[in-house]
């Protein structure tokens, strides 16, 4: 009897073997953690179409905003272990782990890291009409107008306010933050004078740069910008370890077999670095920096570290 079952096993299993479909053999779920039209479900779409292609296929977008990324978060920790649910994060997945009080997940133990796809450079703008060309300059006008100098932010937590906070923090200024739903109401806000100051993503602010409605004094990140390579850093103006970024990548559940997030790797990489897409990219101030999963792994650990320093340093809390 035990001779007719151990035939039987290994006949079951070469069945399955034999039965097994390479990855991927079913749509594949893509969630994006903010609403249709924005710059996230924008980057989300662009890389889908290639990635589609390559994989044959869906790529099925799925919209689930709310609670600054952590719906959608804990929508991929609950699914299946299989590289058919992926997630678009930003770097407000690293801000939450030391923001957000209570995750419904574990950072480290739910999620596999799979690729970092793009840089979102942040650029530090003012109204034209300050007499301020440098960040040497607004710092001196902030120290002369203590407390009267205002900067528009997107949301308490957001890297936005965020950076601009740490900037307070390290030139030693006091400015008041003034929130605004969203890129075009804080950009408006300071090519109209309301408020002084706005660090934000280069995308949404290149339409008000090219037409002089604000002006841009200097990028957040240690690097300059590839798109404005004329525009020195922050760093450059003598604060040498300043060096904030945003940025997109994907994850997926942990447990995935390992060559299927290296597929997704391979194929996220192709399609983000394609002329097109980087053309795409770039037209919309984003740069294609793409990772292996481990270095993604180790970039998005250094991230919850960096912004978590910041976080505990500047005590922001959550309202």
């Amino acid at each position: 009897m035990s001779i007719r079952f151990a035939l039987l096993f290994a006949a079951l299993a070469l069945f399955c073997e034999a039965s097994a479909q390479p990855y991927p053999a079913k749509p594949i779920r893509f969630l994006v953690p903010y609403t249709p039209g924005g710059s996230t479900d924008i980057v989300a779409r662009t890389v889908a179409v290639p990635l589609q292609h390559a994989l044959g296929q869906p790529i099925v977008i799925e919209n689930r905003p709310g609670a600054a990324e952590v719906l959608a978060t804990e929508l991929l920790a609950r699914s299946e272990p299989n590289g058919y649910t992926i997630l678009l994060i930003s770097n407000t997945f690293a801000i939450n782990e030391t923001f957000v009080p209570k995750v419904p997940y574990n950072s480290e133990r739910d999620f596999a890291s799979v690729v970092k796809l793009v840089d979102v450079p942040f650029a530090m703008l003012v109204n034209p009409a300050l007499s301020v060309n440098s960040v040497s300059e607004l710092v001196a006008w902030a120290k002369s107008h203590p407390g009267k100098g205002n900067y528009a932010h997107y949301g308490i937590g957001t890297p936005h306010f965020l950076t601009m906070e740490w900037f307070k923090r390290v030139t030693g200024i006091d400015m008041v933050g003034i929130p605004y739903n969203g890129a075009v109401p804080g950009l408006t806000a300071v090519a109209t004078g309301d408020v002084a100051v706005l660090t934000t993503g280069l995308g949404g602010a290149l339409s008000f740069i090219k037409s002089g409605k604000v002006k841009a004094i200097a990028s957040a990140s240690a690097r300059r910008l590839a798109s404005m390579p004329e525009l020195p850093t922050i760093a450059e103006s003598g604060y040498s370890n300043f060096d904030l970024t945003s940025w997109f990548g994907i994850l997926t559940r942990a447990g995935t077999p390992p060559e299927v997030v290296e597929r997704l790797n391979l194929e996220f990489t192709r399609a983000v670095t394609a002329p097109d897409v980087k053309q795409r990219m770039a037209s919309l101030g984003y740069e294609s920096s793409p990772m292996s999963s481990r270095e993604f792994g180790r970039f998005i650990r250094r991230e919850i570290d960096n912004w978590g320093r910041i976080i505990k340093a500047t005590g922001i809390k959550r309202e």
